[in-house]
């Protein structure tokens, strides 16, 4: 059995009520780096909370970046399944 590790860097920025999360995967031995982005915005009656904005961009960035992992490894799958014979 052998093991991989990939390896995902999230980075978190905010500015006033809104708070953007950008998640960074790396492959190592591989081309591949994927992005996926969030954001979160808080409702000016909420109490300040910033690990509530936080996990909600992070959340988001990570879901953003799922979607793109499922993308690449479909369209790997396509491309080495060869073309569809319409018949």
């Amino acid at each position: 059995m052998a093991a991989k590790e990939w390896t995902v860097r999230i980075n978190i920025t905010e500015e006033g009520d809104e708070t953007r999360a950008r998640a960074v995967l790396t492959a190592p031995g591989s081309s591949m780096t994927l992005f996926g982005r969030g954001a979160a915005r808080r409702n000016p009656i909420d109490r300040p909370v910033p690990e509530i904005g936080d996990e909600l961009a992070v959340s988001r960035a990570l879901a953003d970046l799922a979607q793109r992992v499922h993308g690449v490894a479909t369209d790997d799958f396509v491309e080495l399944a060869g073309p569809v014979d319409p018949a």
